[in-house]
């Protein structure tokens, strides 16, 4: 049986979310920090429907009854600038690449595409796969061409219809590799059709009837409303689904309790680091009951010996710490949590509870000894702080008045100078061309709104 996924979707309509295709209600001015939200409460993957093509329509529509559509056209009223239909895909496009930089869960792009580019730029924008609305016949036609130049591990088919799955089996089974099922009354129809894994978009159903839809053998996951109104509830959702014989994504400790050395009160003590740049936010301690909740729950949760009783972090405060690893030591009588935190982690407001300096020995540190990555990221903030204030006589301020052809003409010049030095017997001559040509490209980087982060993400996504 496949594994199950709880897979919360965003409605992305003008720069937000909102509840789904019919109900434009609200449900935040974030999208960002919503996807962060759905993925700190369990989330599987992250499901964004780019409603922009939606939003284009109606938007010069009405901009035609009042005279404000003219030459493809229109204005927002927020802002009464004008934009067009192709200025409210990126602005969606924009936030889809924001929302995978800032989650670490798959993220699954659909929407608005009318051409193979629309399919490059969700991927590249990060998505782990893009969809094709088979409802649309222009969609269908696109499916080969994409297929072949990205893979069909990249790509999936939506559909109301399972009839349109049948009329294009061959198609389907030999260029996409799952399908999203947008009419949740035809799951039979489908697994009749097609062996492909698919997902059913529910917008309400009862919680305890999730179980008969997890039932049909080729359902890999569901989403709608139903899982984002109880986002919440996932964690109780897959210890039912475990308990019927269902396989779900949970965190299976490879250590019990009683593996760990516990100090004489039977408690272990845990060192808490961000996940990402590892700072060192808190130490608290774990009994056996805060053990097994923080694995269940995915929330650091620890035990009191001040007030004797368990506490999960960020009940009261809403800075919660959201599990991303938990490691022993060497002797099995530490823990090392990594984890996202959300706001201080200390009760004094500060981010980390290290903060009274004790004793410094101040010493100049060689370039030998700094860390690698936060060389390139502080020199690229150096870059970008050139480009937002200008400094007389700067040389990256050179670079950004003269303008996108003049870096990328810097940046190719670089590039032969490396291919000659490689030539050269002396290496030396190889790194200076190669730092030469990493600084034009941390300069390229910033005209194009590129981070480091983004990079390393990519790079680390890739076989």
């Amino acid at each position: 049986m496949l594994t199950k996924k709880f897979v919360p979707c965003i409605y992305l309509y003008r720069g937000k979310a909102v509840r789904n295709f019919k109900d434009l209600s609200v449900m935040d001015t974030d999208p960002v920090r919503l996807a962060q939200y759905y993925c700190d409460n369990n989330a599987d993957e992250l499901l964004i429907f780019d409603m922009s093509a939606r939003a284009a329509g109606e938007l010069a529509h009405a901009a035609s009854v009042d005279g404000g559509f003219s030459g493809g056209e229109f204005l927002y009223e927020e802002t009464s600038e004008p934009v067009t239909a192709d200025s409210l895909h990126e602005e969606a496009l924009g936030i889809i690449k924001e929302i995978c930089a800032a989650v670490d869960v798959d993220v699954i792009g659909i929407g608005n595409i009318r051409r193979m580019e629309d399919a490059k730029k969700l991927l590249y924008a990060g998505c782990r796969k893009a969809v094709l609305n088979y409802d649309t016949s222009s969609n269908i036609a696109l499916t080969e061409e994409i297929s072949k130049k990205f893979g069909k591990e990249k790509l999936m088919a939506a559909y109301n219809d399972p009839a349109v799955l049948e009329m294009h089996k061959d198609l389907v089974e030999t260029y996409v590799s799952g399908l999203l099922l947008m009419n949740p009354h035809q799951i039979r129809e489908t697994e009749a059709i097609l062996s492909l894994p698919f997902y059913v978009q529910i917008n309400q159903i009862a919680l305890n009837k999730l179980m008969d839809i997890f039932g049909y053998e080729h359902v890999c996951g569901i989403t709608g409303n139903t899982i984002n109104d109880n986002v919440k509830e996932i964690p109780s959702l897959k210890q039912l689904c475990q308990e019927n014989g269902i396989p779900v994504i949970t965190m299976e400790a490879a250590y019990r309790w009683e593996d760990f050395k516990k100090d004489r009160n039977g408690l272990v003590p845990v060192v808490v680091q961000d996940y990402k740049t590892l700072e060192v936010l808190q130490v608290a301690y774990m009994n056996e009951e805060s053990y097994y909740h923080t694995l269940k729950c995915g929330k650091m949760t620890y035990y009191s010996r001040s007030r004797q009783t368990l506490w999960t972090k960020g009940e009261t405060s809403g800075h919660f710490q959201y599990v991303k690893s938990l490691t022993g030591d060497c002797d099995m009588d530490t823990i090392l949590a990594k984890v996202h935190q959300i706001g201080a982690a200390c009760h004094t407001g500060a981010r980390s509870c290290f903060f009274h300096t004790i004793v410094e020995k101040e010493a100049s540190q060689s370039p030998q000894d700094s860390n690698p990555l936060k060389v390139f990221q502080d020199v690229y903030n150096v870059i970008q702080d050139r480009r937002i204030h200008p400094k007389e006589g700067s040389y990256t301020n050179y670079l950004f008045e003269k303008g996108l052809d003049k870096i990328l003409k810097k940046l190719g010049e670089e590039a032969t100078e490396i291919v000659i030095a490689a030539k050269n017997p002396n290496a030396n001559e190889v790194k200076y061309e190669i730092s030469d040509f990493l600084y034009h490209m941390m300069v390229l980087m910033a005209e194009k709104g590129v981070t480091w982060e983004e990079i390393t993400a990519e790079l680390a996504a890739r076989e």
